[in-house]
């Protein structure tokens, strides 16, 4: 059994893979769509930030139950769960809008070159 899991492992070593032109453009426009997720989820998520440290900070100073109940922790926890929340759901949405794109970019070049 040992032997036989060697050998697995030494056949999946030395395999390797080359790729068409065509489908090392998919990856660099995958790659390009992930890039542009990340920025617009890093942007949004300072935005985020920014947008309930405001509230939060200011009703611990002004509301009485805030100030009683919200200690340094809770402030920012919701302070990086708005974050947290902004940059997940932004890369997501960019990444799919990429996805999209490159699909009809696809289907487009199907379709002229059917005609």
């Amino acid at each position: 059994m040992e032997n036989r899991s060697e050998m697995v492992n030494r056949s999946q070593q030395s395999l390797f893979l080359i790729g068409s032109p065509d489908e090392t453009n998919k990856i660099k426009r995958a790659e390009t769509s992930q890039q542009a997720g990340a920025i617009a989820g890093a942007k949004a998520a300072a935005v985020a930030a920014v947008a309930s440290a405001i509230p939060t900070l200011g009703a611990v100073r002004v509301f009485p139950w805030a100030k009683a109940n919200l200690n340094y922790t809770a402030q920012a926890l919701i302070i990086s769960s708005a974050s947290i929340a902004a940059f997940f759901i932004t890369a997501d949405k960019t990444i799919l809008q990429g996805a999209r794109r490159n699909t009809e970019a696809q289907m487009k070049k199907v379709q002229q070159e059917s005609k």
